[in-house]
């Protein structure tokens, strides 16, 4: 089992930043790849992005891509989401997920284990 906490969410203007944090427990955190995704009311859950359990892949949804940036610090637990140039159209909850090895990263079929979320909100 892996526990899964973020947090960093909050209300910020068109144009700023935030950055979200994921804090992991319980089983090693850094053999895992982790992903972001996000929701907005009324649609489904969306893949933002993903890095490998070394950190030494990334990949991101064209939504976001040159915007957000994924860290992680196993050393820390913990992986993190920079959002930089925020839009309204950013706000959703965000959730963090851990992968699920030998899955496609872009579906949220292949994480084994997510988070409670973390609320952006945007305002133009």
């Amino acid at each position: 089992q892996v526990q899964l906490v973020e947090s960093g969410g909050g209300l910020v203007q068109a144009g700023g930043s935030l950055r979200l944090s994921c804090a992991a427990s319980g089983r090693t955190f850094s053999v895992y790849a982790m992903g972001w995704f996000r929701q907005a009311p009324g649609k489904e859950r969306e893949f933002v992005g993903f890095i490998s359990w070394s950190g030494g892949s990334t990949y991101y949804a064209d939504s976001v891509k040159g915007r957000f940036t994924i860290s992680r610090d196993n050393a820390k637990n913990t992986v993190y989401l920079q959002m930089n140039s925020l839009k309204p159209e950013d706000t959703a909850v965000y959730y963090c997920a851990a992968h699920s090895p030998g899955s496609d990263y872009y579906t949220a079929y292949a994480y084994d284990y997510w988070g409670q979320g973390t609320q952006v909100t945007v305002s133009s």
